[in-house]
């Protein structure tokens, strides 16, 4: 099975520690997804957004800054890692997105579910009326 990585690099209206917040409180996750979410900012406690859609672990956090997850691919023996990296930026945020070792056959979906679902929702959650 050949595994691709996925990097990008997004601008979020917001400071890097609401961005961070809005990544691991539950409530909050809510609100920007409008579904179903189960989440604790605790390193090792599993989680799951939109229904089931994502499921993962919670590898490590750096307030503010960092946070690592294992996303699962049903029977996949190499770990999908994404890293999600928050930068202070003239416009908020520099949101640095790296999402490793992800089936090949996965890739495309995956792709557009970042920039079409994910990351179009939670700056959807900060842009300003």
């Amino acid at each position: 099975m050949t595994l691709k990585t996925f990097k990008k690099y997004y601008e979020i209206p917001a400071e890097p520690e609401e961005v961070y917040l809005a990544l691991i409180n539950e409530q909050a996750i809510r609100l920007w997804t409008g579904d179903e979410v189960e989440m604790k900012a605790e390193e090792q406690s599993e989680f799951s957004m939109w229904g089931g859609s994502i499921v993962g672990k919670n590898i490590s956090f750096d307030y503010g800054k960092k946070i690592v997850q294992e996303w699962y691919f049903g029977d996949q023996q190499e770990k999908s890692i994404v890293t999600i990296k928050l930068h202070p930026h003239k416009k908020g945020t520099s949101f640095e997105l790296i999402h490793s070792n992800i089936p090949e056959e996965e890739y495309a979906g995956i792709a557009e579910g970042w920039d079409g679902v994910y990351l179009a929702s939670l700056t959807d959650f900060f842009k300003e009326d």
